[in-house]
């Protein structure tokens, strides 16, 4: 099937959230600039990026996006959003996942009451098609837009996926939460912070074991499954052939390292520039030997 890009004279404002800590910025640099580069709306594009505190070095990067593509940053520091610690305390998360992922969360109370439409992206991706596409699907009544995940039955319950299935059905589905399309409004009607509190005094929270699986659970049979070629797992050459919209490197295997055979490695490294390619490398270094501070 061929997708038209969608061109609208007068453009409505396409927002779109990121969520992360000082460890990645950089490739949410890169995902937002792959974003700029692959849309016909650039002027119309709004990126929302929360952390819990961002140094000057690393917020003054994303000033390049405004003036090299016209797109607008708008910045959420929720270092001390009560809501967003307390659940970055008290919630389940791996080693891999950083609690910074429960910013989510809070959407309905961090960004603007009047923005009714937002595209969610984590930070390991590279789109290679317009996110206007994206964010105008028709979710045809559902809270929210997703991709099912191609592991589901390992992310959804475990080694047995027998355990567990008062909590996570694995007859019902189970998307990947890294790129996901929200109606606010009906986010807001919800009221994520209630339902997470429920959870938790039910200890229900407990036996999930990070943010995709609550997602998971909160949104059960409740959210439209899109196209798979909106969130394709990067982790072979071979799918560079299903020439992907978005490419999701999971794992610990990521384009960034110094040597990648990751499908469009090379593409994304111009992507995030070579000059912040390589700064990125040496922070890690830095932060690895000496800790997280980078100045």
């Amino acid at each position: 099937m061929i997708e038209k890009t969608i061109i609208v004279k007068n453009e409505k404002k396409i927002h779109i959230a990121l969520a992360f800590d000082e460890k990645f910025h950089i490739p949410a640099f890169a995902t937002i600039r792959s974003v700029c580069l692959t849309s016909h709306q650039r002027k119309a594009l709004v990126f929302h990026i929360c952390y819990p505190g961002l140094s000057d070095e690393a917020r003054v990067i994303f000033d390049r996006i405004s003036s090299e593509f016209g797109a607008k940053i708008v910045h959420h520091d929720i270092k001390e959003d009560k809501d967003y610690l307390y659940f970055a305390a008290n919630l389940p998360y791996t080693k891999h996942i950083s609690s910074v992922a429960y910013a989510r969360m809070i959407f309905d109370k961090i960004i603007a009451k009047d923005i009714e439409r937002l595209v969610y992206l984590d930070c390991d991706l590279l789109i290679r098609a317009p996110i206007e596409n994206l964010a105008n699907i028709d979710l045809e009544g559902y809270p929210i837009g997703a991709v099912k995940d191609v592991h589901w039955l390992r992310w959804s319950n475990g080694v047995d996926v027998a355990n567990d299935l008062d909590l996570l059905d694995p007859a019902d589905g189970y998307f990947n939460s890294g790129v996901m399309v929200i109606d606010l409004k009906r986010w807001r009607k919800m009221d994520m912070v209630k339902i997470l509190l429920k959870l938790e005094s039910e200890k229900k929270i407990q036996r999930l074991t990070h943010d995709q699986q609550i997602l998971n659970y909160i949104f059960a049979n409740n959210w439209l499954m899109l196209d798979k070629l909106w969130n394709v797992f990067g982790v072979a050459k071979s799918i560079e052939a299903l020439d992907p919209h978005i490419v999701h490197y999971t794992g610990t295997n990521k384009p960034w390292n110094l040597i990648s055979l990751l499908p469009f490695a090379r593409v994304y490294r111009h992507v995030m520039t070579n000059e912040l390619y390589y700064k990125y490398f040496r922070l890690r270094w830095k932060w690895k030997f000496f800790g997280i501070k980078s100045n």
